[in-house]
């Protein structure tokens, strides 16, 4: 099937109906800009937004933080991918972003756009280095939490995925690249990185790239 490119300006009946016509489909859009359909008219049939991290992950210098949600059928995507070089570790449940600075969260879980959450996994895909390697999964209800402060202080504070040793990018000895996640968020929690116990290296990341994806039903 050939290429058709579109503006958001070109979406008219008239080009729909052409669409429909002629290729077999449908497609719509949504006024916020960032949430596209096709296939349905339907707008749980398919659905692409964002999700968005807190100041305290988007200001650190070198540090690339980029995410989506899918949302097809009955499954709910939410991708997160980062590189954590910028940010800084401290001692052990402590919460990873820009030094001292609030608002370190990855991304909010809420049922409207990530659906509920009933399974997840973490995969390193650059083996951190500069700061503390054991890396930690964690959420909260506050978007509000600080890098240097316990995850633990976060209201209603779940460890999500326990490393429990360091990360190694890649296929190694007594390493390990991807892990299912232990604990789900609950709706409308903040998603966290925070150090394990391993050797509590207080730096700034030079390196270090992950995925988190998780995995939702309509709620």
């Amino acid at each position: 099937m050939s290429k058709h490119t579109f503006k958001q300006s070109s979406v008219t009946g008239d080009t729909r109906g052409l669409a429909r016509l002629a290729l077999g489909y449908d497609w719509n859009y949504l006024a916020d800009a960032e949430t596209l359909l096709f296939g349905s008219t339907d707008e749980t049939a398919f659905r692409m937004q964002n999700i968005t991290a807190g100041t305290g992950i988007t200001t650190g210098t070198g540090t690339l933080y980029k995410a989506n949600v899918t949302v097809a059928g009955d499954l709910i995507t939410t991708t997160i991918v980062m590189d954590i070089t910028g940010l800084d570790s401290s001692a052990n449940t402590d919460i990873i972003g820009v030094d001292s600075t609030a608002n370190s969260h990855i991304g909010q879980v809420t049922a409207a756009l990530n659906g509920t959450i009933f399974a997840g996994e973490i995969t390193c895909l650059e083996t951190p280095a500069g700061g503390e390697p054991d890396i930690d999964l964690v959420s909260g209800d506050e978007a509000t939490g600080t890098e240097d402060a316990v995850y633990t202080g976060l209201t209603n504070s779940t460890k999500l995925f326990d490393a429990g040793q360091d990360w190694v990018g890649g296929l190694h000895a007594n390493q390990y690249q991807t892990a299912g996640l232990t604990a789900m968020p609950a709706a409308d929690q903040y998603l966290y990185l925070s150090t394990g116990n391993t050797d509590n290296v207080n730096d700034t990341y030079t390196a270090g790239k992950f995925k988190i994806v998780l995995y939702g039903y309509p709620a």
